[in-house]
């Protein structure tokens, strides 16, 4: 049996006090997360603490992702103020900047996220932003896929996305390449391209038959 989701509101979450004047709920703990860390703080009345002052641990190199969930808020990173309402994502990369942020609204409550930065992105990440450009910016979408690529060399789904790119740019020998890979990377990708409307111009060609093997 699978492990079972755990669920919780956030008013679910036992509030505690501090530091400073921050109404805490402890989201990581509560929920046993293991993959990174996540707090939420809460500000009843304006100018209160939804952030304390402080700098990361230089050892642990944690990066930080702050979420202001409801009402508005203002952070001050290295002297440097921002206004965030909410909805507002505030990304810190550098362990050592210094961050604070205060209530700008009452009920304002911010969601913080840190953890090492070890994370390496899906190859999704790369298809749903190439996707889109292959036929509006072909180039955009080239210098997208390349990157993937580098990050996941030996994707198929990263080739086949190139081989309807070069397709669609009616460059046949670099799109049958591109598909071969794909399909020796990742051979279901052999059952995608008969039906792909971006591969349409392969169709008929032997090399594209003897490929995909339809």
């Amino acid at each position: 049996m699978p492990e079972r989701p755990r669920i919780a509101h956030l008013d679910e979450i036992e509030a505690r006090s501090g530091p400073g004047t921050l109404t805490w709920r402890p989201v990581r703990s509560a929920l046993g997360i293991l993959a990174f860390g996540t707090n939420a703080y809460t500000a009843r009345e304006a100018g209160e603490e939804v952030v304390e002052p402080h700098t990361e641990n230089p050892q642990l190199a944690h990066e930080e992702l702050y979420f202001v969930a409801s009402g508005r808020a203002t952070f001050t990173i290295d002297d440097e103020s921002y206004d965030a309402p909410r909805g507002t994502y505030v990304f810190v990369p550098d362990p050592s900047s210094h961050r604070h942020a205060v209530s700008a609204e009452p009920d304002t409550t911010v969601l913080s996220f840190g953890g090492p930065p070890t994370f390496v992105p899906s190859a999704w990440e790369w298809y749903m932003h190439a996707g889109p450009l292959i036929h509006s910016d072909p180039e955009q979408a080239r210098g997208i896929l390349l990157d993937g690529l580098r990050v996941h060399p030996e994707d198929g789904g990263m080739y086949y996305n190139l081989a309807c790119l070069e397709a669609v740019q009616g460059n046949r020998a670099e799109a049958l390449a591109a598909l071969t890979k794909s399909i020796s990377l990742r051979p279901e990708a052999a059952g995608w391209a008969p039906g792909d409307e971006d591969l349409e111009g392969l169709r008929g060609d032997p090399e594209f038959v003897a490929i995909v093997g339809s």
